[in-house]
């Protein structure tokens, strides 16, 4: 089982001692010497020991410590928190996680215009690299029409999987104001709030 451990207590029992036994030790089994054997110990569990079921596991079918999907967890007898935490930790498959898609808000020529997965692990790396992407096109689009980038700001939004519970970057935003100098004293080109918004498509 996974949350607890078990110990087993091996003692040699020695014949010929008698039964007196010094406090807090286990009693020694005396010897009947016309039969010629020992007679058995009374069995002794240690105060907060957790004693095992190993009929139980050996009818599961599969260790704890083995399972790599849920079936196999439910197999083995595991509750719903530690099948949870397993899916948290990674050992099992988190089929909403898994099923997760990232897909770009905005009319510019960036990645993930179609909607596409990524891993927990990969999320935070491939959504910064995608909002910088926006970022480039604000300056480029600056320098292309005599402009200035006044502002250029990257948000990464985080949340919780409701099925396992881990925290994940669910996408960003990246807000920039461009000033433009020309005929006109001064012009702006701002967006904010809709560069690089995830649609969570999976969920």
């Amino acid at each position: 089982m996974i949350n607890g451990i078990g110990f087993y207590n091996n003692t040699g029992y020695v014949p010929g001692f008698g039964s007196s036994a010094a406090p807090g030790s286990v009693p020694h089994a005396p010897v009947d010497a016309a039969a010629g054997y020992v007679t058995p110990a009374p069995s002794v569990t240690l105060p907060g020991s957790v004693p095992h079921t190993p009929e139980k596991a050996a009818d599961a079918g599969i260790s704890p410590y083995a399972v790599t999907n849920e079936a196999e967890a439910r197999e083995a007898g595991l509750s719903e928190g530690q099948i949870r935490g397993l899916k948290k930790a990674g050992q099992i498959e988190c089929a909403t996680c898994a099923g997760r898609m990232y897909q770009d808000g905005s009319d510019e020529n960036v990645s993930f215009k179609s909607a596409a997965h990524v891993s927990p692990d990969a999320a935070g790396a491939a959504v910064r690299s995608h909002e910088g992407e926006h970022v480039g096109n604000a300056y480029k689009k600056a320098f292309m029409n005599n402009g200035k980038v006044l502002r250029a700001s990257v948000s990464i939004h985080m949340s919780i999987c409701p099925e396992c519970g881990r925290s994940y970057v669910s996408g960003g935003t990246t807000s920039t104001a461009i000033a433009y100098y020309g005929k006109e004293p001064k012009a702006f080109d701002e967006a904010a709030g809709i560069k690089g918004r995830k649609i969570d498509a999976g969920v």
